[in-house]
C-alpha cells in the first residue's frame, strides 16, 4: 500500500491531539496537586476559578467558559454547594434559572491556590525566551478565535 500525507494520520504531528495531550499533561499535574493538598478537583478548580473572576454565572454559563461538559460542571456545582464554597441564588425573573458565587469560604480556597497556579505557570513559561512567550501568546488567541464548526 502506497502512504502520503493525504491517507495517513500521524498523531505526534496532528495538532488537535498535541494540544489536547499538552493540556491534558500539564493539567493532570497540577490538578494532582490540587486534590491532594485541598481535597478539590479539577472540574471544581474550574468552576471556582470561573466564579471568583466572574460571579453570579449560571451552571450552563460556567460549562461554556470552562469548556466542560455539564454533567461535569453539574457534580463540580453540587459538591461546592455542598461544601459551602459556593453559594446558588434562584434568578427572581426566571426561577428555573440560579446564579453561582463563590462564598467566604470558597474565596478563602481560591486564594489559596492562585498562587499555586501562577507558581506552576511561571515554572513552565521559564523554559521559553520572552519573544517565544509572546509569540505562544499570539498563537493561542489565534486559535481560540477561529471558527472550527467546518463541517457543520
Amino acid at each position: 500500500m502506497v502512504e502520503n500525507s493525504q491517507t495517513v494520520l500521524r498523531l505526534e504531528q496532528f495538532l488537535p491531539y498535541r494540544l489536547f495531550v499538552i493540556a491534558s499533561r500539564i493539567s493532570s499535574s497540577l490538578a494532582r496537586h490540587y486534590e491532594k493538598t485541598f481535597n478539590i478537583t479539577r472540574p471544581e478548580w474550574r468552576v471556582l476559578a470561573v466564579l471568583a473572576e466572574t460571579p453570579n454565572l449560571s451552571a450552563l454559563e460556567v460549562g461554556e467558559r470552562t469548556a466542560m461538559d455539564k454533567v461535569a460542571v453539574s457534580r463540580a456545582i453540587s459538591k461546592l454547594v455542598g461544601e459551602k464554597y459556593l453559594k446558588r441564588d434562584m434568578v427572581k425573573e426566571d426561577k428555573r434559572r440560579s446564579k453561582l458565587c463563590l462564598t467566604e469560604k470558597g474565596k478563602r480556597m481560591y486564594k489559596k491556590i492562585v498562587p499555586i497556579a501562577k507558581h506552576y505557570e511561571a515554572h513552565i513559561m521559564q523554559q521559553f525566551s520572552s519573544q517565544e512567550i509572546e509569540l505562544l501568546r499570539n498563537m493561542l488567541t489565534k486559535l481560540d478565535a477561529l471558527e472550527l464548526d467546518i463541517y457543520e
